[in-house]
């Protein structure tokens, strides 16, 4: 079993911290005393590398692990998002929340771990955002690498999104890593690109609030506006009770930041993929039939939004990831999603069509579960980084599947 909930699949979890912690002192108690003096060393372990240490085997080409969970480092944990960095490092990045599990404007850490080994072993936490305490929080980081090799990473600050006012309003930050992750900038606040009286669109001066959606942002490798890095934006707006989704993208590696025309108006956290012609798709959480929108000019502006029927789910976020091929099939989309109308049973959907239908899904978590991002590793396997929710706490878990997995799976 798995997070309390029955199983198909077998499965092993990590000890907690507070496991590992035990053992240790049990060894140590056991006639080995002079290595007390060094025991509390052992406390300062980092949360990733305990949950790693005990990953179960992949023979049935799927395993998983708890990477954070409530209480780890004091805190709580929401908010996944991994990258798989051309080099095959890993990056994974969340929200560590201090107090409880609220959104902004709760005092909130973004954090990230590295990973060399394909989510084998990660590095300790790394703190990218402090929070210094409410309304001065950060979180919902979203990552992408840009065609030079710098990752940026962008992330919302301060008041929370509906609340956000002229006077408190939400930030946009971004911060940069020119070494694969080691080591990052300062916070840049960039929000009067994107929003406000300041904004250099000027439909966009009539927004009060916005922020990206955490995951996976996308660096465009073909067609129109090659080597453009882009995120999406939900917006809210000063008067209505609606926000609309921009792309939010760069040309010169997040020097400048520019917006898109409206992608999709009544949208909320949204993602884009890039298909093998060139053409851009973007998925609008929505609840029930999830949104959709297209670009044919490398996300400039974009067309034919409405809706998949087929694919009916929780208002939630996830990521698209376009596989070369699968199952003798070429350009076929994955999507990260719940298969339920509740925070529940999230799963994977595949389109054979270009995201035109979603007609097979693999569940990859099977009870309460939330948000989750995926990436595709070095050696061809799929990693998700998910929400599961366990008497009604978070914990972030790494899973890893093989495509074969992912065939046998799929209903």
């Amino acid at each position: 079993q798995s997070g309390g909930f029955p199983s198909r699949r077998s499965r092993v979890r990590a000890p907690s911290v507070a496991q590992v912690v035990a053992m240790i002192k049990n060894f140590l108690l056991k006639g080995n005393m002079v290595l007390m003096a060094v025991f509390p060393l052992f406390f300062s372990l980092s949360t990733c590398l305990s949950a790693a240490s005990a990953q179960p085997s992949a023979s049935d080409g799927f395993s998983e692990y708890r990477v954070f969970g409530p209480g780890d480092e004091n805190s709580f944990w929401r908010i996944p998002a991994i990258l798989c960095l051309d080099d095959g490092t890993l990056i994974i990045a969340c929200d560590r929340r201090k107090n409880d599990e609220g959104d902004l404007p709760h005092d909130i850490d973004v954090v990230v771990c590295r990973s060399g080994d394909n989510g084998r072993t990660w590095s300790s936490p790394l703190t990218v955002a402090c929070g210094e305490g409410y309304g001065r929080g950060y979180g919902d980081a979203a990552l992408v690498q840009c065609e030079n090799g710098d990752i940026l990473c962008t992330f919302a600050g301060a008041g929370g999104f509906w609340n956000s006012t002229a006077e408190n309003p939400i930030r946009t930050y971004m911060c940069r890593s020119r070494d694969r992750g080691r080591t990052w900038t300062a916070p840049s606040d960039i929000t009067d690109q994107l929003w406000g009286d300041r904004a250099m669109k000027e439909e966009c001066r009539e927004y009060r609030g916005s922020f990206n959606a955490s995951g996976n942002g996308l660096l465009l490798r073909n067609g129109k506006n090659k080597g453009r890095v882009m995120f999406v934006a939900a917006m809210c707006h000063k008067d209505v009770w609606r926000a609309d989704n921009y792309a939010v993208y760069t040309d010169d590696c997040g020097i400048s930041w520019h917006l898109s025309g409206v992608a999709y108006m009544g949208g909320d956290e949204a993602k884009t993929v890039q298909l093998p012609d060139g053409r851009l798709l973007m998925s609008i959480r929505q609840n029930g039939a999830r949104g959709f929108a297209w670009s044919s000019d490398g996300g400039d502006s974009w067309h034919a939004q409405g809706r998949w029927d087929d694919m009916k789910t929780n208002a939630c976020n996830g990521d698209m990831l376009l596989l070369d091929t699968f199952d003798n099939k070429a350009g076929v989309l994955l999507h990260s999603l719940p298969s339920s109308m509740e925070r529940e049973d999230v799963s994977v959907f595949v389109s054979y069509d270009g995201g035109a239908t979603w007609p097979q899904h693999a569940v990859l978590v099977e009870g309460p579960s939330a948000y989750s991002s995926m990436t595709r590793l070095a050696d061809g396997t799929v990693a998700v980084f998910v929400e599961k929710l366990v008497d009604g706490k978070t914990e972030l878990w790494f899973q890893n599947f093989t495509l074969d997995w992912l065939k046998s799976a799929l209903h």
